[in-house]
C-alpha cells in the first residue's frame, strides 16, 4: 500500500512540475518574443563644478550678456554656496524585443518613451542687510537665495543589453542585465527657447543626444499565459550632457552626468 501511494504521489509531483514548467505560454522557448513595460524613474545629476564656481555674476554694461567682473553692470546673484541635484520622479512606457541565444542568455532591446524632469538647485549667500539711507526712497536690490532650474525632457530611449538568466525553478527565474542605451530628447523646442529672457530667467539646457551604460537585476515570474518581470536598473551617462552656454546657471558647472534609477514591470 505504501509503495502504491509513493508511486501515486510521485506521478502527481511530476505532473505538477511538468505543468508549471509550461507556464508563461512557452515564451522562453521562442527564438524571438515581444512584450511591453511600465517604468517608474528617479533622475538626478552628478555635478562636477568649475574651480571658480562661487563667483558673483553681473550684467554687462550693455545688458546683453553676463560677466564676473564688476564693470558697472547690475549685480545678478550673490555668491554661490552650493549646487545640488535633488531626485525627481518620472515614468515611461516601452516595448520588449527579446532574442533567445540559449537557455541562460538573451539579447534584448527595450525601446521606451520616457517623461521626466531633471532639477539642479542653486543656493546663494544671503544679501547683507542694507544700510538705511535717510532722505531717499531708493529700494535696495533683493536676491534669491535658492533657485531650482528644471530641465523638462521627453526622451526616446533604445537600451540594448545582455540578459543572463539562472536556471528556471518551477515558475521563478532570476537574472542580471547589462548593456548600453542611446537617448534622444524629442521635447518641443519651445521648452528650450529663452531668447530675450533676463539673465536670471535663462533656462538650463541639456544635449539632445547621449549614450549611457546600465546594469540591473530582476526576476521572471511565470503565470499561465505570460510572464511578468519586476526589474531594478541603474543607468549613467557616459559623457557630459550639459549644454554650455553663457548663463549664470551653466557657467559654474564643469560637467553634469545623468543617473537614472528605474523600476520596471515587464509583461511578455
Amino acid at each position: 500500500m505504501i509503495k502504491k501511494l509513493s508511486i501515486i504521489f510521485s506521478l502527481i509531483a511530476l505532473t505538477t512540475t511538468a505543468f508549471s514548467q509550461n507556464w508563461g505560454g512557452g515564451v522562453d522557448d521562442e527564438d524571438f518574443h515581444f512584450g511591453f513595460s511600465f517604468q517608474y524613474i528617479s533622475t538626478e545629476y552628478k555635478i562636477l563644478k568649475n574651480a571658480n564656481w562661487r563667483r558673483v555674476a553681473y550684467e554687462t554694461a550693455d545688458g546683453n550678456s553676463i560677466t564676473y567682473i564688476n564693470d558697472g553692470g547690475r549685480q545678478i546673484t550673490q555668491q554661490l554656496n552650493a549646487i545640488s541635484s535633488p531626485p525627481s520622479a518620472g515614468f515611461g512606457l516601452g516595448f520588449v524585443v527579446n532574442r533567445r541565444i540559449s537557455e541562460n542568455f538573451d539579447i534584448r532591446a527595450t525601446p521606451s518613451l520616457i517623461f521626466s524632469d531633471r532639477i539642479i538647485r542653486y543656493e546663494y549667500a544671503a544679501a547683507p542687510e542694507p544700510t538705511p539711507d535717510v532722505g531717499t526712497s531708493i529700494t535696495p536690490p533683493t536676491y534669491q537665495t535658492s533657485i531650482d532650474k528644471k530641465v523638462q525632457a521627453t526622451m526616446f530611449e533604445i537600451p540594448l543589453g545582455l540578459k543572463i538568466k539562472s536556471n528556471r525553478l518551477n515558475n521563478f527565474r532570476a537574472y542580471w542585465l547589462g548593456g548600453a542605451k542611446y537617448s534622444m530628447d524629442i521635447a518641443s523646442k519651445k521648452k528650450t527657447f529663452d531668447e530675450g529672457e533676463t539673465p536670471i530667467n535663462k533656462l538650463l539646457k541639456n544635449k539632445r543626444n547621449y549614450l549611457s551604460y546600465e546594469t540591473g537585476i530582476g526576476f521572471d515570474l511565470y503565470f499561465e499565459y505570460f510572464k511578468m518581470s519586476p526589474e531594478i536598473k541603474i543607468s549613467y551617462s557616459m559623457s557630459d550632457i550639459l549644454q554650455h552656454d553663457n548663463t549664470v546657471f551653466a557657467n559654474p558647472i564643469d560637467k553634469t552626468k545623468l543617473r537614472h534609477f528605474t523600476f520596471s514591470l515587464f509583461f511578455e
